[in-house]
């Protein structure tokens, strides 16, 4: 194999990660997912958590998480789903870089 040839499995990966980013580059996407991650909250509680948020875009953002598998809603509102537990364990990471940096620009 060549140097500048993939592996199916390496372009498995960049692909899931391009798909990743993508849904996750949508403005208020990662807000969305974040004020979610101790637990469900109706919508007007999500929208109140999230600040400026239209409705509409809540309602966009809501529906693309949804198609994803990252979130689901019952009776007592909007959580996230095994998956997009998953995704906010990641996040963790870049949380403590996130505050780490914030401190050093101080």
């Amino acid at each position: 194999m060549s140097s500048t040839s993939m592996s199916s499995t390496q372009q498995e990966a960049k692909e899931a990660i391009n798909a990743a980013m993508e849904l996750f580059h949508r403005r208020w996407m990662l807000r969305v997912i974040w004020e979610l991650r101790d637990g469900g909250l109706t919508f007007r509680a999500l929208q109140a958590a999230c600040g400026d948020l239209s409705p509409t875009v809540l309602n966009q953002r809501l529906a693309e998480l949804r198609e994803s598998g990252l979130l689901h809603n019952d009776e007592s509102g909007y959580r996230l789903t095994p998956m997009g537990e998953a995704a906010v364990e990641s996040f963790t990471p870049l949380s403590r870089w996130a505050v780490r940096w914030r401190r050093s620009m101080r």
